[in-house]
């Protein structure tokens, strides 16, 4: 019988992941933008690894938006239009 998966991981290892200090974490449990347990004695915190991929997948998602957003603001009329001159062609 093989073990299941190491769900749980320690705050260190998330912050090395998302290249961000030991404290920025613990601040994104503390504002519930990623789960985690304290649990041990004396208590410690414990990340839900698959909470950290649905964070990296938010931040995508926000900077792809951000991008969409900021490209459009870029666009000229005749390039929403399609007459004139193209500042951005395809």
């Amino acid at each position: 019988m093989s073990s299941p998966p190491n769900r749980y991981v320690d705050p260190d290892a998330v912050a090395e992941r998302l290249g961000m200090t030991r404290d920025e974490v613990l601040a994104l449990i503390e504002r519930g933008e990623i789960r985690a347990i304290e649990t041990g004695v004396p208590a410690r915190w414990r990340v839900d690894e698959d909470s950290v991929t649905a964070y990296i997948d938010d931040r995508i998602e926000v900077a792809r938006r951000s991008a969409l957003w900021n490209q459009s603001q870029e666009a000229s009329f005749p390039e929403l239009w399609g007459e004139g001159h193209i500042r951005h062609p395809d």
